[in-house]
């Protein structure tokens, strides 16, 4: 679909919306449009788990997500809600392949609509967003704008705050955004934090004693120590 003229686009995101609009919320998806995109999302994942290889398998999840995008569309424009477990799906995919901003979108409707992830993931859809872009931020893939990591991270908290998911999982996106907050700092000054900053000084230490409080073992300890002699040498100073 990525290679369509912006007519078939057109026609193939109405098809999409039209679908996911006659189903009834918290109904199921169907109809033949439905089932030829679980038909083409299961040869994908076949395809898939013939490659060995995280990073390439990867690398092929990148180029196969512009053939669904007028589906994820067309279901966020017109859909009521039923469960699509192509959308799902998709969500991990654009997480996986470093699409955050559009995944956020992407996982605002299905967790408004409570979604459910397909057979084959484990994790709830809220416990998998904690997870996952906790792991992006922390393992350097989510860390080249601190501001933005802020952002993403911020709205991942937001948008599970109310969900029941495992007390690490959470740890690990405070821990998270308190050290993509300790990181916005650092550009401003790399070497002290100046008096007027005290204040996100102090949200971020509170990011960081939170993940704390929920896991002793999430790792902080040491971070937390760094931030709090930052902060007494600011508050000296001013």
């Amino acid at each position: 679909m990525s290679n369509l003229s912006p007519a078939l686009r057109h026609r193939a995101r109405m098809l999409a919306e039209r679908t996911a609009g006659a189903a009834e919320p918290l109904g199921v998806t169907t109809g033949s449009a439905y089932e030829l995109m679980l038909y083409k999302l299961s040869d994908d994942r076949r395809r898939l788990k013939s490659i060995q290889s995280v990073e390439r398998k990867i690398e092929v999840k990148a180029t196969m997500l512009a053939t669904y995008a007028q589906w994820i569309d067309g279901v966020l424009a017109g859909g009521k809600g039923a469960q699509d477990d192509v959308v799902a799906t998709l969500l991990v995919w654009h997480i996986d392949t470093g699409e955050y901003d559009r995944a956020l979108v992407i996982a605002a409707y299905c967790m408004e609509h409570g979604f459910t992830l397909p057979d084959g993931y484990s994790r709830d859809i809220p416990t998998m967003m904690l997870d996952e872009f906790a792991a992006a931020y922390l393992q350097g893939k989510l860390g080249d704008n601190p501001q933005h990591a802020v952002a993403v991270l911020g709205a991942v908290e937001a948008m599970t705050v109310a969900s029941d998911a495992p007390d690490q999982a959470r740890a690990k996106l405070h821990k998270a955004i308190g050290l993509a907050m300790v990181a916005v700092l650092d550009q401003q000054d790399a070497t002290d934090i100046a008096p007027a900053l005290l204040e996100q000084a102090g949200v971020a230490m509170a990011q960081l004693q939170r993940a704390r409080a929920l896991s002793e073992s999430v790792g902080v300890k040491k971070d937390m120590e760094r931030l709090e002699r930052r902060i007494k040498r600011a508050a000296d100073s001013s």
